[in-house]
């Protein structure tokens, strides 16, 4: 017999249906019955029929026609909503479809699996898992290390020995001994007291990063967790069953409790709790339409789920995944708009960048010349000008590798420091060491690196917009690029990139007050007991807005660029850079008089944030055939100068670094 999760008014009603010939109507009619009579004054109505309403999916939110059938319109068990004509959805109301689900509507299941052992996951894994591209399964090994743990656990509960966070209360209460008859109810009631966050809940994506870094974290058998539960929470992994989790109220220390305190109320059967299949629901509802059990918590459970840096660290690297793109195809855009400002590459020569011992500023010169060497790719642009009365050009052309190259050495510092809270830390408080059969409560818990990491890789990664808005100016100006005022024809009665600049230099101020380091604060909580926290997750959140507005100044310094070519052709650029010229150009036409300017702002930062069809993918093909052909030029590294290279340069076991 199938049945139906129908959504009246805030209330999720399960209506089971006899036939499949009955119709959508009959269906709304009879989840309205169902709620009328769960409510002393009937919802305020006198009776059913008086009702009227429209019905429509929750999963894309697609309408139903009233005359359909169920068994033609619906699948068994899909989650459907009834909305009565006349009512006002609050502005608290929780979509059905939290922000960025539109890239969920092509989600299809995962058949790939990664195994995970708690110590090899990376930060390209972590984002990989968060796009459901995989599922996850346990090592045996580390399945074998989750059983030892919990013998451990076992045996304190059994002999009812007084450890904290086990048989005792939590923070001010660890004094306070729990008999063994309500163990089970305390870790409970730790994870709905503890799930107090607030604002809006994490995207699909970043909700699947969260639940499997804690995954990964569990699977290294230090947290005393029963296999059985870790097994039912990867259960939920992989049906991709993610609990509703507010963005805010970490301090990051003691772990990012609030947040990973709703993950597990989500796990047990309580909040809210997204699907593909069922948007937003109960979570009782969501994980009954998949055929899971709400998890039963044992002693030590809840502590053991949401104890740890999961919110920042997951968050990190989705931040140092972004920063590393971005980076990358600032070099390029910085090189179209050289190219259009008539600059000159001897600033970029190999023996100048030589001189200092700074990687990133080396590598940048490199790309630099990689996409604008006149031997390699002939530019008619910069045939045009080799023999002007032009010394030098300004800093924002001159000095992107010193200053870009900031950024390259951020990304690399943090794909290090992110790297090993990925794979190695963010132990529980309580620790469980079960060759040594004891527990021991520690600090592994807390923020402060990730934290103080996040904050440099915001303020490294800033200079790419910063100096990127200096550009776009340079490159709308008449007096400094001899180009028509705002890149546009009949100027007055157009405007062109007047206002794209304006938004430019707005994103760049708002960067300037993200940047302020938000770990260098903290505030006592708990009672003093927790009296010097991380503040790390506001890090993590700002670092990510941040990197976005980056990306945001770069697209329009990008069109800018582009629409700068149109008035120097017919003269052609590098071949590298013609055909970035022409990704740019098969999502957004020229501008040949004023149009509504942000969706070609959307498009362009699409193609900087978008693997397949990447502008960094475009032209890495020839930076990469310029470096095979360019061997000699990376020269050994004087013992001075190594010992000068920060321990992001250290070689590490991270697949991605070289792309960093």
């Amino acid at each position: 017999m199938p049945r139906y999760t129908v959504h009246v008014r805030g209330e999720w009603l399960a209506v089971p249906c006899l036939s499949s010939t009955n119709t959508i109507q009959w269906l709304g009619k009879e989840a309205v019955r169902r709620y009328m009579k769960n409510k002393p004054d009937n919802g305020g109505f006198s009776s059913v029929e008086e009702v009227k309403f429209y019905i429509r999916r929750c999963k894309g939110l697609g309408l139903l026609d009233l005359d359909d059938t169920v068994g033609d319109a619906l699948e068994d068990n899909e989650f459907v909503e009834v909305v009565i004509e006349g009512d006002i959805m609050s502005p608290d109301f929780i979509p059905s479809q939290p922000e960025g689900v539109h890239l969920y509507s092509k989600y299809r299941e995962p058949e790939q699996y990664i195994s995970l052992d708690g110590n090899s996951l990376t930060t390209e894994d972590l984002v990989n898992l968060g796009k459901g591209l995989y599922k996850i399964k346990l090592t045996p090994e580390a399945e074998a290390k989750v059983k030892q743990s919990r013998e451990v656990i076992e045996r304190i509960v059994k002999e009812q020995t007084v450890v904290y966070g086990i048989t005792t209360g939590f923070g001010k209460f660890a004094r306070t001994v729990i008999p063994n008859s309500k163990l089970r109810e305390l870790q409970v009631n730790l994870v709905r007291s503890h799930s107090a966050g607030v604002g809006k809940p994490l995207t699909p994506e970043r909700s699947r990063m969260l639940l499997a870094l804690r995954i990964n974290v569990l699977a290294k058998g230090y947290s005393g967790i029963s296999l059985e539960t870790l097994e039912q929470v990867i259960e939920a992994f992989n049906a991709s069953c993610l609990p509703y989790i507010p963005e805010k109220g970490t301090v990051g220390a003691s772990g990012d409790l609030a947040p990973l305190s709703h993950l597990a109320l989500g796990l047990i059967g309580e909040g809210k709790m997204w699907s593909p299949k069922s948007g937003w629901a109960d979570a009782k509802y969501v994980l009954e339409a998949h055929g899971l059990k709400p998890i039963t918590l044992k002693p030590k459970e809840g502590l053991a789920l949401i104890n740890g840096t999961q919110m920042i660290t997951s968050l990190g690297c989705e931040a140092v995944e972004r920063a590393g793109a971005i980076a990358r195809q600032a070099d390029i855009i910085a090189a179209l708009t050289l190219e259009v400002l008539k600059g000159t590459t001897r600033a970029f020569d190999t023996d100048i960048h030589a001189v200092r011992p700074h990687r990133g500023q080396a590598e940048v010169a490199f790309r630099f010349r990689s996409l604008l060497d006149s031997d390699h790719h002939p530019s008619e642009i910069a045939e045009s000008h080799r023999f002007c009365d032009r010394v030098q050009d300004a800093y924002t052309m001159r000095c992107c590798p010193q200053r870009e190259g900031t950024g390259f050495h951020a990304c690399r510092y943090l794909s290090y420091k992110m790297y090993f809270p990925c794979a190695c830390l963010n132990f529980p408080l309580k620790m469980v060491f079960a060759e040594r059969e004891e527990t021991i409560s520690g600090g592994n818990f807390h923020g402060e690196y990730p934290a103080k990491a996040l904050d440099y890789l915001a303020i490294g990664v800033h200079e790419l917009a910063a100096i990127s808005e200096r550009r776009i100016e340079r490159l709308c100006n008449p007096s400094l690029s001899e180009l028509p005022a705002f890149l546009v024809t009949e100027g007055g009665l157009n405007s062109g990139f007047m206002i794209a600049h304006c938004t430019a230099a707005a994103l760049v101020s708002e960067n300037k007050a993200l940047c302020h380091p938000s770990s260098v604060d903290s505030l006592s909580t708990s009672a003093a007991t927790e009296d010097h926290v991380s503040m790390g997750g506001w890090a993590a959140r700002k670092a990510l807005r941040v990197i976005e507005h980056v990306e945001q100044v770069l697209a329009i310094e990008l069109l800018a660029a582009c629409q700068g070519i149109e008035f120097l052709r017919p003269l052609r650029t590098t071949t590298p850079l013609e055909k970035v010229y022409d990704l740019v150009r098969s999502v957004v036409r020229p501008w040949m008089k004023d149009r509504f300017m942000a969706p070609d702002i959307e498009a362009a930062h699409r193609l900087l944030v978008e693997q397949k069809a990447s502008v960094w993918e475009v032209a890495k093909p020839y930076i990469e055939k310029y470096r095979r052909e360019h061997i000699p030029e990376s020269r050994p590294i004087s013992p001075t100068a190594f010992s000068l290279k920060m321990n992001a340069d250290i070689s590490h076991d991270h697949r991605h670094q070289d792309e960093l």
